[in-house]
């Protein structure tokens, strides 16, 4: 997988940092998504059902029923991230955690949505106090995590809601750490087990000490 050029530059605007490396995922990791989603739908006329773990086949019109297709939901969703001050808060216990774990470790998010809603993103991440780095990709997430590590081969651990993104930086970094947190755990039972050396956490009271053993703080 190759990476995003545009994640490259973003990364390359970094201040050089040598301490054990904390990646997080955006979206129901650190702010809430999946609880205040149904509710920005509603207001567009919209309604959600969780029959699976993925958003298209699951959004229909209301005063239709017919099922929203591809490009309907990315325009959705687009105009959500544009608005997400209005509709995203934090997720609970993150950012207690994000402090205490920031006294020793570089923590940087890492999130997957188009590079044009990094500037909103940025902004309410800083509103709500979470002045962290952001990194937007719009590719795989493991090359992106390996080019942060850099080639000194610091501690690192990497937490996300989705599965798939942390099988990438297994592959791409081979010892990270992987933390599976989901704001909503409901949401667990459409997901197969985590494979073993993926650690499920119910939430950040749970994850912040897993963590900071994990990086050795």
């Amino acid at each position: 997988m190759s990476d995003d050029p545009e994640t490259a530059r973003q990364i390359e605007e970094l201040a050089a940092d040598d301490r054990p490396l904390l990646v997080l995922d955006v979206d129901d990791v650190v702010l809430e998504f999946i609880r205040p989603f149904p509710h920005y739908l509603k207001s567009r006329g919209f309604g959600l059902t969780l029959a699976s773990f993925r958003l298209t086949g699951n959004i229909a019109e209301t005063a239709t029923g017919r099922l929203i297709e591809q490009p309907e939901v990315t325009a959705l969703l687009g105009d959500f991230f544009d608005t997400q001050a209005d509709w995203q808060s934090i997720t609970d216990g993150a950012a207690d955690a994000l402090a205490m774990l920031g006294q020793s470790a570089e923590i940087v998010m890492l999130t997957a949505m188009p590079h044009k809603h990094r500037a909103a993103r940025r902004a309410h991440l800083d509103a709500l106090g979470l002045n962290y780095p952001l990194l937007t990709t719009e590719m795989a997430k493991g090359p992106a995590i390996a080019k942060l590590r850099g080639a000194k081969g610091r501690p690192l651990a990497f937490v996300d809601d989705q599965p798939s993104n942390l099988v990438s930086a297994r592959n791409s970094v081979s010892d990270a750490n992987l933390f599976h947190l989901m704001a909503d755990n409901s949401l667990r039972a459409f997901l197969p087990p985590t494979p073993e050396d993926i650690i499920s956490v119910e939430d950040w009271r749970e994850a912040a000490p897993k963590i900071a053993r994990a990086l050795g703080l």
